[in-house]
């Protein structure tokens, strides 16, 4: 397999933590997305990954070569095809839970704050980077106070119980970026607890952006 993504990439660092909770091995290719414009943007990356996004998975199976986009996705193909150290819970509930806290983070909080995004509020809308910061302190204020309930009612020294889950793989790349623009997380006392149960595994400290090929 190869993995193809960028050191500080939140959705890349979701990937890279499935990858070591499973023992699996991927090669890893950087992708930079601020050089030269931004790789993801080339001509040859646009062929893997024709929402110019980060992460993608290729892998070689039975069938042909399997290129992948879309953190989640990916995460769960891999759970599915190497169910040891399984990602989500047996039982349906439990996996609609932990899925719905997932993508509390990937699909409301993450896509408002990303890259892009960003990039778009200051370079096209004229956004001042003290604007921009409002912005990025704003939803992700808004998206861990909905998911510090959650966790209130379901967390045990993870986001679901005492297993790292789905939940836990997005919770930690989100308050990375939260720590690294200061935003205050002294009103979500589970996710810091949580986020620092993480970090004590080597699956998740190992996956680290600063300890990627890549980080400069």
């Amino acid at each position: 397999m190869k993995l193809y993504g960028y050191w500080r990439s939140s959705a890349a660092y979701r990937v890279r933590i499935a990858l070591n909770l499973k023992q699996l091995s991927a090669e890893q290719v950087s992708v930079h997305l601020v050089n030269n414009g931004g790789e993801q943007h080339s001509q040859a990356y646009h062929q893997l990954n024709a929402q110019h996004l980060v992460p993608t998975l290729v892998d070689e199976g039975a069938e042909g070569e399997l290129n992948l986009s879309q953190s989640l996705a990916i995460i769960e193909y891999l759970d599915e095809k190497y169910p040891q150290a399984a990602l989500l819970p047996s039982n349906i509930e439990h996996r609609a839970i932990v899925r719905s806290m997932a993508q509390a983070i990937a699909c409301e909080i993450h896509p408002l704050d990303n890259l892009r995004v960003l990039q778009y509020l200051v370079n096209d809308m004229g956004v001042s980077d003290a604007d921009k910061m409002r912005w990025y302190h704003h939803w992700i204020i808004v998206g861990f106070t909905a998911l510090e309930a959650q966790l209130s009612q379901h967390s045990g020294r993870f986001c679901f119980g005492d297993t790292p889950t789905l939940a836990d793989i997005c919770l930690v790349p989100q308050v990375y970026n939260a720590k690294r623009f200061n935003v205050p997380l002294d009103d979500f006392p589970h996710i810091v607890r949580i986020d620092q149960a993480c970090n004590q595994l080597a699956p998740f400290a190992d996956a680290a952006p600063e300890l990627q090929h890549d980080a400069n």
